[in-house]
C-alpha cells in the first residue's frame, strides 16, 4: 500500500516512520524541506511537492496546522475519484464540514480521524485514532490505522471524529490548567511543589497526565510534545463548538484566553505545559 503523507511536523515525522516500520510505502511531504529530510533515513521517500507524494498513492494522509492548510495543500493536488483520503490534523467543526465538501466535489472518500496523543505516542505508533466515514472505506483505511495507532474507534458518519477530538481536548487542557495552577500555587506557597504530585499519588483524583505535566513544570523542561500554539488554536476550536452546541462556554473560553495569552507572551514554540509560565510572578 503507497501512501502519501502532507505534513511531517511533530505527530507526522512519527507517524511516517511508524507506517513504515508497519511495512507500507511511504512518501512525504512537507512545507519545511529541511524538517522532513531525516525520514529518508528510515526508508521514506521524501519529496519537494505534494503533487509528487500523491501521485500513485493509494491513501492520502493529512496532518498539517489546521484547515486553512490543509485546504490549501490539498487545492495544489490531483488525484482519481475514488482516492481515500484519511485527514488526521485537528480542524474543528466548521473545518471538517469544509473539508469533506473538498473532498465530495473530488469524488474522493473522506475519512475525518484525527488523533489523540503527542510526539511520543505518534513515534511510537500508539496513537488512539479517531475515524468517521463510509463504513465501506475501513478496509482500505485500517491498515494504515493500525500502523499509527493503539487503537480505532469507529464513529460513525464523518465529522464524529473531529467531534469527539474537541470532547477529549477540553478535557487534557482543562487538566493541563489545573496541573499547572497547583504546582505554580504549590511554589508559591513555599512548599516543595512535588508534594502536590506525592499527595494526589494513587487516589481517585490522581493522573498519570498530571505526573507527566506536573513533572516536566517542575523541571522547566517544555520541550514541545504538543506545542502551545496547538493548544491555543484547539482552544480556540473548543469555545467555537461550544457555541454551535448551545452550551455556556465562559470556562472554554477562559482557556482559550490562558493558552493564548502563553503564546503572546512567546511560549507558542514550547510545550503546552508552558502554560504555567503564565501562573508564575
Amino acid at each position: 500500500m503507497a501512501i502519501a503523507l502532507l505534513g511531517t511536523g511533530i505527530m507526522g515525522s512519527g507517524m511516517a516512520r511508524s507506517m513504515r516500520r508497519a511495512g507500507l510505502e511511504v512518501r512525504a511531504w512537507n512545507r519545511n524541506a529541511e524538517r522532513a529530510a531525516p525520514l529518508a533515513e528510515d526508508g521514506i521517500e521524501v519529496v519537494p511537492r505534494p503533487g509528487d507524494a500523491v501521485a500513485r498513492a493509494d491513501v492520502v494522509v493529512t496532518m498539517l496546522n489546521d484547515a486553512e492548510s490543509v485546504a490549501a495543500v490539498i487545492e495544489q493536488v490531483d488525484a482519481p475519484e475514488d482516492t481515500l483520503w484519511l485527514q488526521t490534523t485537528t480542524v474543528g467543526l466548521d473545518g471538517a464540514e469544509r473539508l469533506a465538501g473538498i473532498a465530495a466535489r473530488r469524488g474522493w472518500i473522506y475519512v475525518d480521524s484525527p488523533v489523540l496523543g503527542t510526539k511520543g505516542p505518534a513515534e511510537a505508533g500508539k496513537l488512539v485514532v479517531l475515524a468517521s466515514g463510509p463504513d465501506d472505506a475501513r478496509p482500505a483505511a485500517q491498515p494504515v490505522f493500525n500502523a499509527i495507532g493503539a487503537r480505532t474507534l469507529w464513529l460513525g458518519p464523518a465529522g464524529s471524529g473531529s467531534r469527539l477530538k474537541l470532547v477529549v481536548n477540553a478535557w487534557i487542557e482543562t487538566l493541563t490548567i489545573g496541573t499547572a495552577q497547583s504546582v505554580t500555587l504549590a511554589r508559591g506557597l513555599g512548599l516543595d511543589p512535588a508534594s502536590f504530585l506525592d499527595a494526589i499519588d494513587g487516589q481517585p483524583t490522581d493522573s498519570p497526565y498530571a505526573h507527566l505535566k506536573g513533572n516536566a513544570i517542575i523541571e522547566s523542561n517544555f520541550a514541545p510534545s504538543f506545542t502551545t500554539s496547538g493548544a491555543a488554536k484547539d482552544a480556540d476550536l473548543i469555545v467555537a463548538a461550544a457555541q454551535r452546541a448551545g452550551i455556556d462556554q465562559r470556562f472554554a473560553a477562559t482557556v482559550a484566553e490562558l493558552f493564548n495569552e502563553a503564546v503572546k507572551q512567546g511560549h507558542g514554540g514550547e510545550d503546552m505545559a508552558s502554560i504555567a509560565r503564565i501562573f508564575r510572578k
